[in-house]
């Protein structure tokens, strides 16, 4: 029955199945060639876009661009390349010259990012390594074109920020048609010949010891100025003062003081003019009699 079993047409002999499993190895491949051609592709054909990423799908020559999340693709016929959509920094060190013709070493700093919707056209024409292709060659380039047209003085006074305006202005004319937008440039540091250093540190000094001069000179200036007025004021309170004290003032002061001594509970001593020109007569609180008669005596005595 076996023998006439494995001789009937369409029937499948177990002898030659794969020790363990029902199946043989033709069925076992051809499984194997179904998941490979088509459950992988279905799920290989699909992606996904992470936050702060371009992904690009070059599809049989075509380029096409995609932002953040899930897409679909041709499997096998396509290959798919991450570009960062995220700012990013480039940091240059180049020596440029001067309008001096001085060369000095200035490091700049690039801050750029892509333009997702040209991303696609920049990695067709340019690739993936834009930085190293597009963005520093032009920024070398522009940077030396402003520095020789701007004094070395101009890189570290307020002329600074006009090159970096000007430097940022540029490489956004240059660079922003290929997809990439220039978010900022900045001049982070520069270094000058050591002659051309101690030059510039003796003109600072120089000038600062002018202006430590000029304001020593406004103060004295101004001092004098002072002392002259307060001498005027002065000179001019004398004469007021001299113009308005008289004979009769003086004698009127003289009466006022002594009423109030006179009128005092502590006084014991009464001071009185004695007569027009005369010297002031002393009066005792305890008898006043004597003490004027003693006083008139003694003043006559002194004027026979």
């Amino acid at each position: 029955m076996d023998e006439r079993a494995e001789l009937i047409p369409g029937r499948r002999s177990r002898s030659h199945n794969i020790p363990g499993t029902p199946f043989t190895p033709c069925e076992l491949f051809g499984a194997l060639l179904f998941v490979l051609m088509v459950v992988v592709p279905v799920f290989s054909s699909w992606f996904v876009v992470p936050p702060g990423e371009i992904g690009v799908v070059v599809t049989l020559g075509q380029v096409s661009s995609f932002g953040q999340g899930l897409h679909w693709r041709i499997p096998y016929a396509s290959h798919l390349v991450m570009l960062s959509a995220k700012t990013q920094k480039l940091d240059e060190q180049n020596n440029v010259p001067t309008k001096e013709g001085l060369s000095v070493q200035l490091d700049t700093a690039i801050l750029f990012r892509l333009d997702a919707s040209k991303a696609g056209e920049l990695y067709s024409r340019i690739g993936p390594d834009y930085v190293n292709v597009v963005i520093a060659p032009e920024a070398a380039s522009a940077t030396r074109g402003l520095t020789s047209e701007s004094e070395a003085k101009e890189l570290y006074t307020s002329g600074r920020n006009a090159i970096q305006d000007a430097l940022k202005q540029e490489l956004k004319e240059t660079l922003g048609p290929r997809g990439i937008i220039i978010e900022d440039v900045l001049l982070k540091d520069i270094h000058l010949p050591e002659q051309l250093t101690h030059a510039i540190e003796a003109k600072v000094k120089a000038e600062q010891d002018s202006q430590r001069m000029q304001f020593v000179l406004a103060k004295e200036e101004q001092e004098a100025k002072r002392k002259a007025i307060e001498a005027q004021g002065i000179a001019d309170f004398q004469r007021i003062v001299s113009s308005g004290i008289s004979d009769e003032l003086l004698r009127w002061k003289g009466v006022e003081a002594t009423e109030k001594l006179a009128e005092s509970c502590n006084s014991k001593l009464v001071i009185m003019g004695n007569g027009r020109d005369g010297l002031p007569v002393i009066l005792s609180a305890a008898d006043d009699g004597i003490a004027a008669q003693t006083s008139s005596n003694t003043n006559n005595k002194q004027n026979p």
